[in-house]
């Protein structure tokens, strides 16, 4: 862990440059940890200053989530959205903590996030579209309830998003991620989508191309 006294702990992988280093926050899925996403950072390019964050709210027997997923007597699953609110809008508190205590670029920011932390990743960006510039969003979807309510109100002119998922993903359906891009093409956000054929996961040919993609926007 760090030594900051920031709102979330997490991990980080200093960035090569002293000031001003572009930033990647990351965003793990529900059960998992800060230490999930963070086998990426070594594979990133050596100038960006990336943070793995750790959600709030730990589980039994182990692992943290963002927000509380139940299931009612039918086995319907549902989320709460007062958390994922909250969890939200620390998220949004805590990209302005990093940036001041690691002197990170404020005008590059990007969320990397996993499945519930995909699903805020997309919830932060849309609702502050100030403070983030990209998206990498994996294996997650669109839940409008937990954006700002005069989201669409934003200034999305400066925001890209790539999401990606797995035609097999047998925790959020593939029919659920594709109705992301005609979602986010209605708010001319400039958004790339790909499927690949794995189940809740992130393989070697996504990994590449969401890399290649982060190196040319």
């Amino acid at each position: 862990m760090t030594t900051q006294n920031l709102s979330l702990e997490h991990l980080i992988k200093p960035s090569s440059l002293t000031e001003k280093a572009p930033l990647i926050i990351m965003l793990h899925g529900y059960g998992s940890n800060e230490n999930d996403l963070f086998s990426f950072a070594s594979e990133l390019p050596d100038e960006y200053l990336i943070v793995s964050a750790k959600a709030p709210l730990p589980m039994q027997p182990y692992g943290n989530a963002w927000y509380e997923i139940n299931f009612d007597a039918d086995q319907n699953k549902f989320t709460n959205d007062e958390q994922a609110i909250a969890s939200r809008d620390l998220i949004a508190k805590f990209i302005d903590e990093v940036i001041e205590a690691y002197h990170a670029d404020a005008s590059q920011v990007t969320l990397l996030g996993f499945s519930q932390g995909a699903i805020l990743s997309y919830a932060v960006a849309l609702s502050y579209p100030e403070k983030v510039n990209r998206v990498v969003a994996l294996s997650g979807y669109i839940h409008e309830s937990i954006f700002k309510e005069d989201y669409k109100n934003n200034d999305f002119s400066n925001l890209k998003i790539y999401g990606s998922h797995g035609t097999v993903d047998q925790v959020i359906p593939i029919e659920w991620a594709r109705k992301n891009k005609p979602f986010i093409d209605s708010l001319k956000i400039d958004f790339t989508f790909s499927e690949f054929p794995v189940g809740h996961g992130v393989n070697p040919q996504n990994f590449m191309e969401f890399k290649n993609w982060l190196a040319n926007n």
